[in-house]
């Protein structure tokens, strides 16, 4: 099992890693008390015998939290496959406390094909929802009364993750449906920008609804799809500047780097000089990586003057001149190194960093831009 960004690895699917949030296993404890209580409340309302009540609810409870989130994977393979199988790319797919996270880093081809990518992740769930009513029909009348009412209970939770999925609202997939049924007549920005009023709308229902029930999880679920909305509109108003800007337009133009055999104090003070974080790594004026103030900073003062940059070299992350500046945040994002370095013809002509697309949003980000979008990329967030 491997660790990243608060989530470790348990099992991958067709090469895409399946992560669990350390969030839900601290709430695994609780849900199992929540949903155990719920047991014994059930079988009060349905007056049956103690004796029909087998089990310790709290175990109960515990296979019933491990169910739902066992469909909320199944929710989000069945977006991966869709995506998978119209041309997309699927980065992760992570199990948290509130739902489900599926990256994709790059849409399917077709437009249409995004609305049906969102739309199968909720059809699973309704599906699942149904298959378990249908097992609990063919359960013996004479089993106890506890696994019965974990069937019948995991089969609600399915159908109401799939209902509540359908709301048009960010981040959850309708949002995303609404979106798709607007692009065609609004643009994608400013359908975005529809799908994520709404769903800010849908946010203070469910703020209003909580504070009059004095349910914290529907306060929670505002809080999410406030900020998925937000982030969304942003996302796609990045991409709709950055789309039309080349690398060259945002790079910072530079020539030359921190050579290999430079002794680690030297280079320090380039760093310091250059006022960066990091520096291109050069050998004989030919780029090969990236060096890291951090990193050399590490190195204990006294062998600063012996040790060399060598030791320290990072592997670069290369983009051209040429290529659009969306695709090199991208990839920025995806490998994390301090800067990118841009070459042309095998030869280093400039470096960006994150301050170099910054400037260029804050000099590019117009109302007439964000009526311009392209197709974003998604982060499919959803309450589940």
């Amino acid at each position: 099992m491997r660790s990243t960004r608060g989530a470790f690895q348990v099992a991958s699917f067709r090469g895409i890693p399946i992560r669990i949030h350390f969030s839900l296993i601290l709430a695994l404890p609780l849900l199992a008390f929540m949903f155990g209580g719920v047991v014994r409340q059930a079988a009060r309302l349905a007056e049956v015998p103690p004796e029909l009540v087998g089990g310790a609810p709290v175990l109960w409870g515990l296979a019933v939290a491990v169910g739902l989130f066992a469909s909320v994977l199944l929710h989000e393979l069945a977006h991966v496959v869709y995506a998978l199988r119209t041309g997309g790319q699927v980065r992760s797919i992570t199990l948290m406390i509130v739902g489900g996270v599926s990256e994709v880093t790059e849409l399917p081809r077709r437009h249409r094909d995004e609305d049906l990518m969102a739309l199968v992740g909720p059809l699973t769930s309704i599906g699942l929802g149904a298959l378990l009513l249908a097992a609990l029909a063919l359960l013996p009348e004479s089993r106890s009364f506890s696994p019965r009412f974990a069937v019948s209970y995991l089969a609600g939770l399915n159908l109401f993750l799939g209902v509540f999925n359908l709301v048009p609202a960010f981040p959850m997939d309708g949002g995303r449906i609404l979106r798709g049924l607007l692009a065609g007549r609004l643009g994608m920005v400013r359908a975005t920008r529809v799908a994520a009023t709404v769903g800010k709308g849908f946010a203070l229902i469910f703020f209003l609804v909580g504070l009059f029930t004095l349910n914290p999880f529907l306060f929670l679920i505002a809080l999410l799809v406030l900020t998925g909305a937000e982030g969304e509109a942003r996302q796609v108003r990045i991409r709709a500047v950055l789309e039309k800007l080349r690398v060259e337009q945002v790079m910072t133009p530079r020539f030359h780097g921190v050579e290999l055999d430079t002794s680690v104090e030297e280079a320090l003070g380039d760093l310091r000089r250059a006022r960066r974080v990091a520096l291109p790594a050069t050998e004989q004026d030919q780029p090969v990586g990236w060096v890291a103030l951090g990193d050399l900073l590490k190195v204990p003062e006294p062998e600063r003057p012996r040790l060399t940059v060598r030791e320290r070299v990072q592997p670069a992350v290369e983009v051209r001149p040429g290529d659009d500046a969306w695709s090199a945040m991208q990839r920025m994002v995806e490998a994390q190194p301090p800067l990118l370095l841009v070459l042309e013809q095998g030869r280093l002509v400039g470096t960006v960093d994150g301050n170099d697309f910054n400037a260029a949003l804050l000099l590019h980000m117009s109302s007439e831009e964000d009526r311009q979008g392209g197709w974003p990329r998604w982060r499919q967030e959803r309450p589940a």
